[in-house]
């Protein structure tokens, strides 16, 4: 029932429910001013107190927490209490890490959670975006001395001098297990290793809410992490590291190894197989490729609708979308064949291209921007991109048109490829889809993973457009720019054969006579024949 630690030293091993244990860390240094204990597991709960008894005061629960000490003088030695919180067994991984009189104590100034010092990072997550939240710290204090006040005064010698440095690290991509996870907690506890390893997403100061909003990256393990800096006398600490995967793995449906439902891998795998048509194939068949861009067009703007209005089931409005995406394709198949606007045609070509590329602009670190963060300037700035790709090209429409093909029917390719296997491209789209359903999501950074097999679905995305447009352009040189005007084809023809007695159409019978000719072979089918022999009396 007894643990034994060292400082800075990491130990695994595993907690039962029915048998709580004691943690003891012993020869501990009289430089060091307070202690950090922090214990972590992948998702299950263990309660670490200061008594046998937990209180809220005095204890912590979770998958990733930890209790600062403040040492007494002459302490050399710390007893914390373990226990699992859930029935099943526990794997955890725990260390104690030591801080001197001049590091800002993490959590030193908490008034809003339950432990007087909580060196804790909370976190909350939802379809849309994951929040993390942690209490002020405090400035540094020597062993038997009072604590620096929180709430008296704001100049250089209080707590308001502090920085907040914000770190978020990624796991690797389409991996779940506990080991890879522990093994890389293991560089997001101590702040050399944070700031070696971690991106800092942002510095928040001490008259900023000590709140930070992420965009949601289901089964894609992220740790977070915060180092409170002080910058007069340049030291620094850091909290305990929280780690997610926006999804839940004891879920009996939709949990963490389940990616994308039945529903979204039918959809997106049907819509592939039509925009790999598109990218080789959608000059040629140009009504094909209407449809095509027709469908993105409702079934995008039907989406957003149906979902921020209803709360119906995700399935049954991925079904509804279908519908109303295929009535928009053939809304613009039907007007090209009935008034050949062209022009009309290809705006709607040229603003699916465009707003693709628009969402590949906001890809980047340019979508995190402060500015970006109000709503008007960042819708407007994204219309006024994906605008001006049909009015650069309007004056080489087929090349606009060969273009949109092999780009955005490539990347329905990718869109697949996510329903199957997480991958970062698909963000690209889904950001900008998660903005328009959340008014929150504007708060959020959408910064996101960019490892080996984002590379390679990136390459296989070029390889196909580049692929798809080339062919395309050479099968295209030296034929028409476009396809004639569909209804003036059909009435002239019309007409030729109503006029040309030549024509062996001429002499068809009108399509009311083949109908009744077809019902009467029809109903002679189902009469019974005569009977031989003669009815009649014969005649001279």
């Amino acid at each position: 029932g007894l643990i034994e630690f060292s400082l800075g030293k990491f130990r695994y091993f595993k907690l039962n429910k029915p048998f709580p244990e004691e943690a003891v860390l012993r020869h501990i240094s009289s430089n060091a001013t307070f202690l950090i204990f922090q214990i972590h597991s992948q998702y299950q709960n263990t309660t670490v107190s200061f008594s046998k008894t937990p209180l809220p005061s005095t204890s912590g629960t979770g998958s990733d927490i930890g209790l600062v000490f403040i040492l007494r003088p002459e302490q050399s030695m710390c007893t914390w209490h373990l226990e699992a919180a859930d029935a099943e067994p526990v794997q955890n991984m725990a260390i104690p890490l030591s801080y001197s009189e001049g590091d800002p104590v993490p959590g030193g100034c908490n008034l809003e959670f339950d432990l007087d010092i909580d060196p804790n990072i909370y976190m909350e997550y939802n379809f849309f975006e994951t929040s993390i939240k942690f209490a002020p710290a405090n400035l540094g204090y020597a062993r038997g001395t009072d604590p620096p006040p929180c709430d008296v005064g704001m100049g250089q010698d209080s707590r308001w001098r502090l920085r907040y440095d914000v770190y978020q690290y990624f796991l690797p991509e389409n991996d779940l297990t506990e080991q890879v996870l522990l093994k890389h907690l293991q560089r997001m506890v101590e702040v050399p290793q944070v700031k070696a390893n971690a991106v800092k997403v942002v510095t928040l100061t001490a008259n900023d809410k000590t709140s930070i909003y992420f965009s949601s990256l289901r089964a894609q393990g992220v740790i977070y992490n915060v180092i409170v800096w002080d910058p007069l006398l340049n030291t620094s600490a850091a909290y305990v590291p929280v780690h997610t995967y926006a999804c839940t793995f004891k879920a009996m449906e939709g949990n963490c190894s389940s990616l994308g439902r039945v529903s979204t891998k039918v959809f997106f795998t049907l819509f592939a197989l039509l925009g790999l048509f598109i990218c080789f194939f959608g000059h040629r068949f140009w009504k094909t490729e209407l449809f095509f861009i027709g469908f993105i067009f409702m079934g995008f703007f039907f989406y957003i609708l149906i979902t921020r209005l209803t709360p119906i089931k995700y399935d049954i409005r991925l079904i509804l979308t279908a519908i109303a995406g295929s009535i928009g394709g053939i809304f613009l198949v039907g007007t090209w064949w009935r008034f050949g606007t062209l022009v009309f045609c290809m705006l709607c070509v040229g603003l699916v291209l465009g707003f693709l590329i628009s969402s590949m602009m906001f890809f980047t670190p340019l979508g995190n921007l402060k500015i970006f963060r109000d709503d008007v300037v960042f819708w407007v700035t994204f219309s006024c991109i994906a605008v001006i790709i049909p009015v650069v090209f309007m004056g080489c429409l087929r090349i606009l048109n060969i273009l949109t093909c092999g780009i955005v029917g490539s990347y329905s390719v990718v869109l697949a490829i996510d329903s199957y296997l997480y991958t970062s491209l698909s963000y690209m789209t889904l950001n900008v889809l998660k903005r328009a359903l959340n008014m929150d999501f504007r708060r959020a950074f959408t910064n996101v993973p960019f490892q080996t097999t984002d590379f390679i679905i990136l390459a296989v995305w070029g390889m196909l457009a580049v692929s798809g447009i080339t062919l395309q352009i050479r099968r295209e040189r030296g034929q028409p720019f476009f396809p004639p005007h569909p209804y003036k084809v059909w009435k002239r023809e019309r007409e030729r054969r109503v006029t040309n007695i030549l024509d062996p159409s001429y002499h068809i019978p009108p399509l009311r006579e083949r109908l009744y000719g077809r019902l009467a072979q029809i109903k002679e089918f189902f009469q019974g024949e005569q009977s031989a022999g003669e009815r009649t009396p014969l005649l001279l």
